[in-house]
């Protein structure tokens, strides 16, 4: 399935039905006045979060979603039948605007969220309703007012616990095939991922999180080079970065620690939030580097870059080290969440 993280969709909610104009004629019942119904409410759009949606690209070739007009009222006093509301499904992570104004309408964030997107029309009244003691034969009714018409802008974020971030072919593809049941695309050449992946991490039997992987980024992502400006936002609900950098020198000639601070330099220039959340590095492909010089040429990196935060090494192609850094994980995210719920 191809992936879509933004879209544009109308909706539309039906018309509130008419009022109608209508009289008691039954024999024997002379001038029985007036006894036309309301009509009823036009439906509603509603945006509705589902967990079996990851993508936005059925927007594509549906672009409007209409709900029912209300039914016009009938004589005999008959209200009109109320329009069917129109639930749309949208993945979670989903964040809505309108797409004229700007404004923020809303973020679906949990299963089974929704959001009233359109509000339907209200109904218009029957002429039972203009009956008064000087009017006793109204012929006035009122129409149905419109339904509200917008046209949405959709983005979507991935929710995931821990985010990779690095450079291209840096290993964040091999290390969430290494450690999850996703299957990414990995080769030996940069981009080979262009579109985020996620996968569920199982520490144990009743603990696991959601990892990202985005395409990698390059110098200048932040202003739209390669991929970086259009998947750096899926990082943004993380809770946890995992800075991935290759201990070799990469095909452009950066040594390890030149590519890893251009890396701080796109996400510090895209968003003070995300160069603020937690970050850890991960130096990959230590199994490129002769046993006894692993210590050595990874503290050197480290040291070069004055890192503070922790440090994990692995070879995410064989799976050395991994296991230790998922549990380091697992156990630094339960604590974030024990302390959110103390909090709140």
């Amino acid at each position: 399935m191809r992936f879509v993280d933004e879209a544009e969709v109308r909706v539309e909610a039906g018309d509130g039905g008419n009022g109608t104009i209508g009289f008691r004629r039954e024999k024997y019942i002379p001038m029985g006045g007036p006894d036309g119904g309301d009509g009823g409410d036009g439906g509603s759009v509603y945006l509705i979060a589902v967990e079996n949606v990851n993508t936005l690209v059925d927007f594509r070739y549906h672009a409007v979603h209409r709900a029912q007009r209300g039914q016009n009222g009938m004589s005999r006093n008959c209200t009109g039948r109320k329009g069917d509301d129109c639930y749309v499904p949208v993945p979670l992570g989903t964040q809505v605007c309108d797409a004229d104004t700007g404004e923020v309408i809303g973020d679906l964030t949990q299963a089974g969220q929704t959001l009233l997107v359109a509000q339907g029309g209200f109904h218009g009244l029957g002429n039972t309703r203009f009956k008064s003691s000087i009017n006793r034969a109204p012929q006035k009714a009122s129409k149905g007012s419109e339904g509200e018409h917008r046209v949405l802008k959709l983005e979507l974020t991935l929710i995931a616990d821990v985010g990779l971030l690095g450079m291209p072919n840096a290993g964040k593809s091999s290390l969430i095939r290494a450690v999850s049941s996703a299957t990414p695309k990995v080769a030996d050449y940069p981009f080979t991922t262009l579109h985020p992946n996620l996968g569920v991490v199982s520490v144990d039997d009743l603990r696991s999180f959601v990892i990202a992987d985005i395409p990698g980024v390059i110098e200048g992502a932040a202003e739209g080079a390669g991929l970086g400006l259009q998947f750096l936002k899926h990082l943004s609900r993380t809770g946890l970065l995992l800075h991935l950098i290759d201990v070799e020198p990469y095909e452009s000639g950066d040594s390890p620690v030149q590519a890893a601070k251009k890396i701080i330099h796109e996400v510090e220039k895209w968003s003070d939030d995300l160069a603020n959340k937690p970050r850890w590095l991960v130096l990959n492909k230590i199994d490129r580097v002769l046993d006894e010089e692993v210590d050595e040429h990874c503290q050197a990196i480290i040291d070069e870059l004055n890192w503070t935060a922790p440090v994990f090494k692995i070879a995410a192609i064989n799976g050395e080290g991994t296991r230790a850094l998922m549990f380091a994980i697992m156990n630094f995210l339960e604590e974030q969440r024990r302390k959110d719920s103390e909090q709140e």
